[in-house]
């Protein structure tokens, strides 16, 4: 059987297009990175979730940092990192701690928090999110930080303690159309997805509110119009669409790769509909070039 597999992701890696390769695994830069992440024993989505982009981020001097543990609660069907429903472990919380000594090595202006999903925790962890932010501000003068979360379950309590932070961005990924979303996030829901994004932006009405969606899944040009529309009605400012690809053969197909053009043109389209930034291209994801993304405000 695993040899079956790994004959099939082989398969799967052939049929990539050439503009879905990413030129660099890294340099020296990169290098160092790595070393300062292995160093404090610290997760990253970039390696988590097997991003394309790592070893070009890398080599920038950025990551994206993981929190609370590498293991997800949910089961989504397009995501590579290790899920436990059951019994994940107990968050380190010397973590925030190690973020931000971290990011201080790395000489980081802008820093990335993302997490797993961790629906066994008290307001799905948020706390932990706040006590990062709190960390690296004190390590690090003029920091700027983002937070990407998950949905929360919803939580109110979660979502005023990610506002009395005060990120410099809230970003929380729809990650794909209503069509699809039950099949591709069984234990979320399009509409509470929403809603988190909805709530913040009227919690923090000076701070942008930003998401993304991931294509390739089978979505067609009217489901993903519709997301653009949802998005923009609940206070979404910046946007990312990145192609989707198939992490292991164990997770949901390729639909189709986008040619670049398609890329193009759903970023032209988003920016008529009023989103204040775009970032849209086969290997965008929400963190690439977040810093970037942020300036336009």
């Amino acid at each position: 059987m695993k040899g079956d597999r790994s004959l099939k992701t082989t398969i799967n890696r052939r049929k990539k297009p050439h503009w879905l390769k990413m030129p660099t695994m890294g340099n020296h830069s990169a290098g160092e990175v790595r070393k300062i992440l292995s160093r404090m024993d610290l997760n990253t989505v970039c390696d988590e979730a097997r991003c394309p982009n790592r070893g070009y981020c890398y080599q920038r001097g950025t990551a994206t940092f993981l929190l609370l543990g590498s293991t997800c609660t949910r089961n989504c069907a397009y995501c590579a990192i290790e899920k436990n429903v059951s019994s994940p472990p107990l968050p380190d919380p010397s973590e925030p701690a190690r973020i931000a000594e971290a990011s201080a090595a790395m000489k980081l202006t802008y820093v990335v928090l993302t997490s797993v999903t961790r629906d066994d925790l008290p307001h799905g962890g948020a706390e932990h999110f706040a006590e990062t932010v709190s960390e690296l501000r004190k390590a690090i003068e003029g920091v700027r930080v983002e937070v990407l979360t998950p949905d929360f379950a919803g939580d109110e309590t979660a979502l005023r303690t990610i506002a009395r932070c005060r990120p410099d961005v809230f970003n929380h990924n729809l990650e794909t159309v209503r069509r699809l979303f039950p099949a591709l996030r069984p234990i979320a829901s399009y509409d509470q997805s929403l809603h988190v994004l909805k709530r913040f932006s009227e919690m923090s009405p000076g701070i942008p509110t930003k998401s993304g969606i991931m294509v390739g899944l089978g979505e067609n040009e009217s489901d993903v119009v519709e997301t653009l529309h949802d998005l923009r009605k609940n206070g979404v400012s910046l946007l990312t669409i990145g192609q989707y690809l198939q992490p292991t053969s164990d997770h949901i197909p390729v639909s189709r790769y986008l040619e670049p053009g398609e890329f193009v043109h759903w970023e032209e389209t988003a920016l008529e509909m009023g989103f204040a930034g775009v970032a849209s291209g086969a290997l965008v994801r929400s963190s690439f070039h977040a810093d970037i993304l942020a300036e336009n405000k």
